[in-house]
């Protein structure tokens, strides 16, 4: 799922340069919440690409964000009390 992701925002940003048609940012987002969120913010600190961008940046911190909480509560355990 990163390679695609990477590979996605690359893409993106070929294409912006081109003056081509775009993926579109729900594309890059779904990537993203479906576990690309490390390639998401490496692609943007390598390509330098969507950094400013928002929401764009607002909704990939927020996925981010649950992504992290998610893994807390699986590696904490779930607690059935």
């Amino acid at each position: 799922m990163n390679a695609l992701t990477f590979l996605r925002f690359w893409q993106d940003k070929e294409r912006a340069g081109r003056g081509e048609w775009r993926v579109s940012e729900s594309e890059l987002l779904s990537l993203a919440f479906l576990g690309g969120s490390p390639a998401a913010f490496a692609a943007r600190q390598l390509l330098r690409h969507k950094t400013r961008k928002q929401p764009f940046s607002t909704q990939l911190y927020l996925i981010a964000l649950v992504q992290l909480g998610l893994l807390g509560w699986l590696v904490a355990g779930p607690r059935l009390t």
